[in-house]
């Protein structure tokens, strides 16, 4: 089902437009064609006559992307992002649409914190926002929150992330009162007693630089409990950022076995690898899940490319200068994505015929939708006007012009990327343009 209410965005004039012969490209919806596209009012298609027209030679429009997975910071440390800062990076990346996490400070687990944010996104979002929850009170792995009150009041789903909920028995107990509520659990997957002490992945290089490793298998042995549960009690788990591939085995086992399960990968888990931590530069290689092996990126693109990673998410997650210059071991884990997902995916995998275009363009927009149960966007004729305008030819460097992010944490930070987006409208209403 599609829940239109989940997301939010600020009211604004609606985008009338002609994009002249660009090439139009919505996998979903089996269109691949060169010509005009038409906007009028915020929809597609209509009479062209007197309106704007850009050239979009060179170009592809696609339909704009999700991220059901992002960090906005709000409440609590707006200095490093808010939702105006962080909604302006994912509509310069071509996103319309994003979902974002509940640790915050504090978490945001009742119906009180989720109402402030949505109105502060009907103020301030320049696409559609919607707002994960708790799935415990505090995310201490106790107390369940209240999903069924919650998803009366538009929250996209319920995800503890940043901690798993290691007490089986308290997520059986979610899982049950799902086929209430009827939201997503979206999983954080990872076993603290294994993982404890770790700041990157467990393996030669780790033991190179000395620094505490986290193995692979504490994010598959949580993964595979949780598919297990979901098995027993028939719910629905959506896996958040897929690292390992012994993880890849487990969902795609499951999915075998007719469980629910989706699950999503990050564009830094399908470039990089531990090796490139050598330089043991917080700000743009300490993540959680660390970036693994060689083989373990491997498995993730086949899987990607397979279905059984249903997804890209960017874990967009900002952190402060201050925080990220701290040594390896103590700094925060996290980098931001948004600005960078499609552009370093495309340069990396699709140019050099890893991954085929059509597929990237599925996994990023009606993929990434559907594990949330949120809006597909569409090139249809018709539909609201929910799109991405993308210069395939154009390079340019990552950093070199500021990001609309307020933090500069990226994985990706000074390499030249190709693909750059130029024009994104969402909800029908021009949020990005260049």
């Amino acid at each position: 089902m599609n829940r239109d209410h989940v997301l939010v965005q600020r009211p604004g004039p609606l985008t009338s437009v002609v994009i002249e012969n660009v090439r139009m490209l919505d996998p979903g919806a089996g269109i691949d064609t060169q010509g005009d596209l038409v906007i009028v009012d915020g929809k597609i298609g209509g009479d062209p006559a007197g309106l704007p027209r850009i050239d979009g030679t060179g170009c592809i429009v696609v339909p704009g992307f999700v991220d059901p997975h992002v960090h906005l910071r709000t409440p609590g440390r707006e200095d490093t992002e808010d939702i105006a800062s962080g909604s302006r990076a994912a509509a310069a990346g071509g996103y319309v649409a994003i979902a974002a996490m509940p640790n915050t400070q504090p978490v945001v687990d009742d119906a009180q914190d989720l109402a402030r944010l949505r109105e502060l996104a009907a103020e301030q979002a320049v696409i559609g926002v919607g707002f994960i929850c708790a799935i415990t009170k505090g995310q201490l792995g106790s107390e369940l929150t209240e999903a069924a009150e919650l998803a009366e009041l538009g929250a996209a789903a319920l995800s503890d992330d940043g901690h798993p909920v290691s007490n089986a028995a308290v997520f059986r107990r979610a899982l049950q009162y799902q086929h209430l509520a009827q939201l997503p659990l979206t999983l954080h997957e990872e076993d603290m007693d294994l993982s404890a002490g770790g700041s990157m992945h467990e393996g030669a290089v780790s033991a190179r630089l000395g620094v505490g490793g986290i193995p692979a298998v504490s994010e598959s042995v949580a993964v595979a409990r949780d598919v297990a549960l979901a098995s027993y009690e028939d719910a629905r788990i959506h896996i958040c950022h897929v690292s390992a591939k012994e993880t890849v085995e487990e969902v795609r086992l499951g999915k075998m076995r007719g469980v629910h399960v989706t699950a999503e990968v990050s564009p830094h888990h399908l470039l990089l690898v531990d090796e490139d931590c050598e330089s043991l530069d917080p700000a743009t290689r300490k993540m959680n899940p660390p970036l693994r092996a060689i083989e373990d990126r491997d498995a993730l693109l086949a899987a990607l490319i397979d279905g059984t990673l249903d997804c890209i998410a960017t874990d967009h997650a900002p952190h402060g200068p201050s925080e990220k210059e701290l040594p390896f071991e103590e700094a925060p884990f996290g980098v931001t994505g948004l600005e960078t997902a499609f552009a370093s995916l495309y340069t990396h995998l699709v140019l050099p015929g890893k991954l085929p275009l059509e597929i990237l363009i599925e996994r990023m927009t009606c993929d990434a939708a559907r594990v949330l149960d949120l809006p597909i966007p569409t090139l249809t004729k018709g539909a609201t006007a929910n799109l991405a305008l993308i210069n395939l030819e154009t390079r340019w460097i990552v950093g070199g012009g500021g990001f609309q992010s307020k933090s500069r944490n990226s994985a990706f930070l000074g390499a030249e990327l190709t693909g750059h987006v130029t024009l994104t409208i969402a909800g029908g209403q021009t949020a990005w343009q260049v």
